[in-house]
């Protein structure tokens, strides 16, 4: 089966890639086949997720697979949520290149997610992510999956790897960082990891994968 992934993320594709590679799966980014990215006006991480893989769906008439991501903190009523790459405002400097302006996105988020959990003691937080298959555009029985990967905010950033909140994100089953971890070990335990490994068993029960 050749599935389309409603992403032009390189690291996306390949870390997917490797989750499904049990399957008879052809995985290819839907920039690959000149499919722009989708709209994402939705709160949820799930209803992003469907409207992701329904409009890769219908561009190309390929079965398709699509994820929503985010930082949930639980002294925030779930913020940042489906807001969290663009949680603060930033002006980055006219012709900064895409990866500078995302690494000074990264660091006005982390800024102002400290800033709002200044004194607070509870410091509970989930990266969690929705993952949605759709064999078309139609299908009345898209496949969800949800991973939630557990941790705390620290008070400062510790750990030189990843990228976004992962100098933030502390997991006390790994004590470190989700940016002090090797690459090997953030892939197998993320969130990203847990909701493929679900999806990966509801592909086979209910497309016999």
């Amino acid at each position: 089966m050749r599935l389309v992934l409603a992403s032009n993320n390189a690291k996306k594709l390949a870390e997917l890639g490797q989750l499904f590679a049990p399957l008879a799966i052809e995985l290819v980014t839907q920039g690959s086949l000149g499919v722009a990215e989708a709209e994402e006006p939705h709160h949820t991480f799930i209803e992003n997720a469907l409207a992701k893989a329904r409009h890769a769906a219908a561009a190309t008439g390929l079965p398709a697979i699509a994820d929503d991501s985010g930082l949930c903190v639980d002294a925030l009523g779930g913020q940042p949520g489906v807001q969290s790459a663009v949680y603060a405002p930033c002006s980055p400097a006219p012709g900064l290149e895409r990866e500078a302006q995302r690494r000074a996105q990264d660091a006005a988020n982390n800024v102002l997610l400290l800033e709002r959990l200044a004194g607070v003691a509870d410091r509970r937080a989930s990266f969690v992510c929705a993952l949605v298959a759709l064999r078309s555009a139609a299908d009345p029985e898209p496949l969800v999956a949800f991973g939630r990967w557990h941790g705390e905010i620290l008070t400062a950033p510790e750990g030189e790897g990843g990228f976004g909140y992962d100098p933030l994100m502390f997991i006390p089953a790994l004590g470190r960082t989700v940016a002090a971890l090797p690459a090997a070990t953030k892939n197998a335990h993320s969130h990203r990891a847990i909701a493929a490994a679900q999806m990966l068993v509801l592909m086979r029960d209910a497309w016999h994968l």
